[in-house]
């Protein structure tokens, strides 16, 4: 069955167990105590936990998929990596699944794979680990169509921590109870630490009955999908396309929506730029349309220039 599915169906199930595992060692890392933190730039720490899961996803999936590109958010990686490290298995659940047929044909190097090993860093060595998710998200060409999110701390109702979720544009979603926000309220996520007076002006634009500021592109996308926001506003550049491939492709797979500010879907092809410069903001079970027309338009010309 796994030999002769589809490229995208083996990299989604091989890339849901790799996530699993490379949560693994982000627990270990938090349990030894020594985050081995190096200052990439303000608000932007790098630890040992996100070294190390990114050469568990990388090595793994390169071995498996040698002919398809895979950017990581640390850079190179070394892939000389030891056994435990290694995933071979994928899984087998997702496998059972149709293959949607627009990705049924797609080649190695129409893929390109985006990797943050670690998202919410910052959060996670302040000790808000419920905000740290593993992305891998998986792009056809331009377009983000698949992902996985991660949460490795994640408390199951039976004591076990971690928890998957995925997305496949045409098949739909997994690993979750999705839910919309309540009716009569407006509740928006955001950044914690990344916030400016553009930012702020756009925030302002809403008629905001609460607003949750919280870490990690994965984990703001995670409110909109179990009903906790009704949309994502971060007016101002600062993630990357490792942040929001994965998130995307969950969220639009869900029926959501995930744009730069001015409502366009970002391109994830090999070449772009890392950087999203317009901003993000995302939504589901709303006007996607009238959100975009909210920001003030001084705000949507600014971001990005």
């Amino acid at each position: 069955m796994a030999s002769t599915a589809p490229v995208i169906m083996r990299i989604m199930a091989s890339s849901i167990q790799t996530a699993k595992l490379a949560g693994g060692i982000i627990r270990d890392v938090l349990k030894q105590g020594d985050l081995g933190i190096v200052d990439k730039g303000k608000n932007d720490p790098q630890t040992e936990a996100d070294r190390s899961a990114q050469r568990c996803i990388i090595a793994s999936l390169t071995k498996k998929f040698p002919g398809v590109k895979i950017i990581g958010e640390e850079g190179g990686s070394d892939l000389n990596v030891c056994d435990d490290w290694l995933v071979e298995d994928l899984d087998e659940e997702f496998l059972q699944k149709s293959c949607p047929a627009e990705w049924r044909d797609a080649k190695p190097e129409d893929f390109v794979i985006w990797v943050d090993p670690l998202d919410g860093t910052a959060e996670y060595t302040q000790g808000y680990v419920e905000h740290v998710t593993v992305l891998i998200g998986i792009a056809v060409k331009d377009a983000a169509v698949g992902g996985i999110i991660h949460q490795p701390f994640y408390q199951q109702p039976d004591g076990e921590l971690g928890r998957t979720i995925w997305g496949l544009k045409g098949l739909g979603t997994g690993g979750f109870t999705h839910s919309l926000a309540p009716p009569g309220e407006f509740i928006i996520t955001t950044t914690r630490s990344h916030s400016n007076a553009l930012h702020q002006q756009a925030l302002n634009a809403f008629p905001a009955t609460k607003i949750l500021k919280v870490g990690g592109a994965g984990f703001k996308v995670l409110q909109l999908l179990e009903g906790k926001a009704h949309a994502y506003v971060f007016a101002t550049p600062g993630c990357k396309k490792w942040d929001t491939c994965a998130p995307e492709a969950v969220l639009e797979a869900q029926g959501g929506f995930l744009t730069d500010i001015n409502g366009k879907n970002y391109s994830y092809n090999a070449d772009v730029e890392h950087v999203n410069r317009q901003g993000v903001l995302a939504s589901v079970g709303e006007n996607h349309s009238e959100l975009v027309y909210k920001i003030p338009r001084k705000v949507r010309e600014a971001v990005g220039v």
